[in-house]
């Protein structure tokens, strides 16, 4: 029988993060906040109406029919302010629309497509869009309870309290708006994109178990696979897997699963997406909903995604149309930075362990030899005519060099002679040349 050994372990005893594929996924859905936005402030303007009610009822009881009349002229007041505010929040929404359509399609066009998804996370954004669709509804709820009588002893409702919600509400939506233009600048600037894509990063590297080498290595040797669960569904790219879910029906049933395509793969409905070593495969109605597929990739549980989009950007900034080789070294500063931190990181494979300590399922994730590929390769084969890029590439490979331990500094140094030979086999003259070689943090400082 053939093995199957990984040497990532998560720390003994240490129940799996219970990640949340829902909530990552109603992150990257623009629907939710607004309709929830408006669900909650329909319940508010419920309550408010109701204490309304009961103001107006109790004013009735003590005969202050004076003051029921002040509050009817206040509302007079208050029902031309609600009407200005309901037809000025359809204006703010189509502004705010129409900013954030030109904000995409500038990054998607000058930096990568892949970065829309930063606007469509931007909480602010939503944040915003919500309030101002929470405002314009109340507005209408509001201008509904207004009483069409002038007499306050057969008033029935003043809305009062309504009233100063949407004034309310109003504040609200402008102190957002100041906010929501401030950060859709701030995501217009390369720089503070390319920091959110490196966040992100960090994040999912975060989320995922620390090792606990025992031994000075932990090694888990799997038998060959007694089962494997096919893919059903949809094709597509594997966005995440409920890992507490797995565990859970793995340890249920006394198995340990393996997650077979990494996240991010392509996976086709029929091919195996788990495989079950030790023990019959469990039943498919206790996998359901477990692993999630979708047209794109997404940061969830994918330890690669940054550097792909990192790479993206600074392929983009070398072509020739664009010809920006600041913005190329900028993402090689960060993916200089995402690689610095993984160069003592076990990888290859994560392990998800039980309340009990036992592996219950394997995950792989990419290694060092497939993360230094993705972050340099396509860049320094773009970078031979830019001595700023060559030079910062240089700079990181050498710090690489002295961060990572002697197994792993071998695609660093392959990287390193590739490019010193693509430099050197150029028509430049040898100054250039020599130039181009001379390792600078800066690129060019």
């Amino acid at each position: 029988m053939s093995n199957w050994m990984v040497t990532q372990t998560s720390s003994p005893g240490r129940r799996p993060r219970a990640l949340s594929p829902l909530r990552e996924h109603l992150r990257d859905t623009f629907w939710f906040a607004p309709f929830a936005a408006m669900l909650i402030v329909f319940v508010v303007w419920v309550g408010a109406q109701a204490i309304d009610t009961v103001i107006v009822d109790s004013l009735k009881e003590d005969g202050d029919y004076d003051t029921l009349g002040e509050l009817l002229r206040f509302a007079e007041d208050a029902k031309a302010v609600v009407s200005a505010v309901g037809s000025a929040m359809m204006t703010f929404i189509g502004v705010v629309f129409s900013i954030s359509l030109v904000a995409v399609q500038m990054a998607s066009g000058q930096f990568t497509p892949r970065v829309v998804r930063l606007f469509v996370r931007s909480r602010i954004t939503k944040a915003t869009f919500a309030v101002f669709l929470a405002t314009f509804v109340l507005t209408l709820l509001v201008l509904t309870a207004f009483d069409s009588t002038d007499d306050p002893r057969t008033v029935t409702s003043v809305p009062l309290v309504q009233s100063v919600l949407t004034l309310c509400m109003v504040a609200l939506s402008l102190f957002l708006f100041v906010l929501y233009v401030n950060t859709t600048l701030r995501l217009m600037r390369i720089s503070h994109v390319i920091a959110r894509i490196a966040t992100e990063s960090f994040a999912v590297a975060a989320s995922m178990p620390v090792p606990v080498p025992v031994g000075g290595e932990d090694v888990l040797r799997l038998d060959s696979p007694t089962a494997w669960v096919p893919h059903e569904g949809r094709a597509g790219v594997l966005r995440d897997v409920h890992i507490a879910r797995l565990v859970r029906v793995a340890r249920k049933h006394g198995v340990v699963l393996r997650l077979v395509p990494r996240i991010g793969d392509f996976v086709v409905p029929g091919t195996p997406v788990l495989t079950v070593h030790g023990g019959p495969a469990p039943p498919r109605r206790t996998l359901r909903h477990s692993v999630s597929v979708g047209v794109e990739r997404t940061y969830h549980q994918d330890l690669g995604f940054g550097l792909r989009q990192l790479s993206d950007i600074a392929l983009r900034a070398l072509s020739p149309a664009v010809n920006d080789p600041t913005t190329a070294v900028q993402a090689l500063d960060r993916v200089i930075q995402f690689l610095a931190s993984l160069s003592r990181r076990p990888l290859d494979a994560v392990l998800h362990r039980d309340r009990g300590g036992a592996v219950r399922l394997v995950q792989p994730v990419p290694g060092w030899t497939e993360l230094v590929d993705l972050g340099f390769t396509e860049v320094r084969g773009n970078a031979v005519g830019s001595p700023q890029v060559s030079r910062r590439m240089l700079a990181g490979l050498d710090d690489l060099l002295r961060l990572a331990p002697p197994e792993r500094r071998e695609p660093l140094v392959r990287h390193r002679e590739l490019l010193r030979q693509a430099v050197d086999e150029t028509t430049a003259p040898p100054s250039d040349r020599a130039f181009a070689l001379r390792p600078d943090r800066q690129g060019i400082s």
